[in-house]
Order: C-alpha cells, then structure tokens, then sequence
C-alpha cells in the first residue's frame, strides 16, 4: 500500500521543482524528503521523479501518481475532518498564512482568545502575501490564509477552495502635520497628481491599486521611494520625504504635533479592500477550521 506521508513529499517535490525546496516547505531535512520518495518508489514499482539540470520533474508515472494522489489526500482531508466534527471536538495543529496587517491587527488578538478557548488546539503562523497564500493552500502546504484584494483588482482563487469574505479595510492618504494639504480632511486623486508617492514595490496587489486610483486623472502616480512595510512608510512621511497610502488594519498610531502625521480621507474612488479566509473544501466540517474562520469573522 502507497504511503500517505510520501505522497504527500512526492507532491512538494512537483510544486517546488527540488528537493530542497519541497523539504523547506514541509519542515523536514531533504534526506527525509528523497527517502520518503525512494520509498513510495520502491512501494509503485516504477520511477517517479528524474532529474533535469539542477532541479527534477515527475515521469509520467510520478505525474498520474500525484493526481490521482491530490484526489486521495482531499478525500481523507474530509474524512478526518468528519471524524473531528462528530467527535464535537476542536482539535489538531492547523497552518495559517496571513498579510503583514491582518496579522497584526486581526489574527493575533483573534488567535490569543481562540486558543484559550480551545487548549487542544494549535496554530502556526506564517506571514504571507496574497498570492503566495493562495498557492499554500491550494497546494496542501497551509490550511487556511487570509488575503485582500483592493477594489476591482482582483484574485484568481481555484475552485476547490472555500473563501468567505469577512471584513472590508479603508485606507487614508498619510501626509506630513505641515504639507499644504493637512488641513483638507478630504481628497481625490486629483488633488494628489503632483506629489510624490511612498509605495510597495512594483507587481505587489497595494502599488496595483494606488495605480488604478489614478485611472480618470490622465497621470499615473509619482513613486518617490518604495518599501514593503507599512511603518516603514509613516516614518518616510514623518521625515517629509512623500505622502503614502495606508490601510486602517493594523496601522500604528500616528504621530501628533509639528513633527507628525495627518490621515486624509480619500474618496473618488475610496481605496477599500476585501480581507477574505480561505480554506480547501475538504475541511469545511472541521470543527477547527471553522472555529478559526468564526474567530476571524467575529474579530473582524
């Protein structure tokens, strides 16, 4: 009989193109990894990885092996998870990848309350953007993600994930205490054409919709200096280097005085954005995920 711990390292392998990477992704050491794969060979009868310059590929029979496998590793996914559900118990180690600012300002006060409600179960966080969450779960490397997407740029979630959309986040134009207009409380792009901007780096779902806020003013924004985290980008405004864009979710508090920062309300648009929890749908009657998914949406 096919060993299900291998199958699951054959299918690492396939998504991370090495063994070195497969081992990274699923915490063991790559001689793990490559005897866990000589097993499940040795178990098939047939060859199922070969190598190609410095990485491997699946042979065509590693290939039908791992999609039937997918299938498989789904199905007891479910089993499991029905087990759980009739036990009436939340319990199990679950994997959550999130965004820098939920994790801040939602998963940690969240996952606090939830674990001491529920002693037997345990969480392992990891920091993540949008698009690589969704690859984790889909993949099977983490159970449940939490992204965003802002306005209409929006993101490709394969079919067999669940997704529940559990809050909507505003974020402000940030500006120095004495730029010319501190005092406005609100403004449009338009007001905004000629300044320079403290933004994500390029190709990151953020620096999209900055752009796409610009749609309607003839200009794209002016991108003085780039960074990826959001304190970074208060303390480039405090020092009057550029204005930025940040959202309320988790955002520190700013400065006050002379030397500090103002909040401006944008509209025409309002950059708002979706924070939506993921799942595959062979956990949805896990008690745990779903008293995660609950402890997000109240916490949100």
């Amino acid at each position: 009989m096919l060993d299900l711990t291998s199958l699951i390292s054959l299918r690492a392998v396939d998504t991370h193109g090495s063994v070195v990477r497969a081992a990274d992704a699923l915490g063991f050491t790559p001689s793990a990894v490559s005897q866990q794969v000589k097993r499940l060979e040795r178990q098939a009868g047939v060859p199922l990885l070969e190598r190609v310059g410095r990485g491997v590929m699946l042979t065509e029979q590693g290939r039908r092996l791992v999609d039937s496998g997918v299938r498989l590793l789904a199905d007891m996914e479910q089993i499991e998870a029905l087990l759980h559900r009739d036990a009436g118990r939340v319990t199990g180690h679950l994997r959550m990848a999130s965004f820098s600012t939920a994790m801040r300002g939602l998963v940690a006060p969240a996952v606090r309350d939830l674990l001491a409600r529920h002693p037997d179960l345990a969480l392992s966080l990891s920091e993540r953007e949008p698009w690589d969450t969704i690859d984790l779960v889909a993949s099977g490397q983490v159970d449940l993600g939490l992204v965003h997407s802002w306005g209409d740029v929006a993101l490709s979630i394969p079919e067999h994930l669940a997704s529940a959309v559990i809050a909507h986040d505003v974020a402000d134009v940030i500006v120095p205490a004495g730029h010319r207009l501190a005092g406005r409380g609100r403004v449009t792009p338009k007001d905004l054409v000629d300044e320079g901007w403290i933004a994500t780096f390029e190709g990151t779902i953020c620096r999209q919709w900055l752009s796409r806020m610009y749609d309607g003013t003839g200009r794209l924004p002016l991108i003085a200096h780039q960074s990826m985290e959001f304190d970074s980008h208060l303390a480039l405004v405090r020092a009057g280097l550029g204005i930025a864009l940040i959202p309320r979710l988790g955002r520190a508090a700013l400065p006050d005085g002379p030397d500090g920062v103002v909040a401006l309300t944008i509209y025409d648009p309002v950059p708002t954005r979706e924070i939506t929890v993921l799942h595959r749908r062979s956990m949805a009657d896990s008690p745990a995920v779903r008293a995660v998914v609950d402890a997000l949406s109240s916490a949100a």
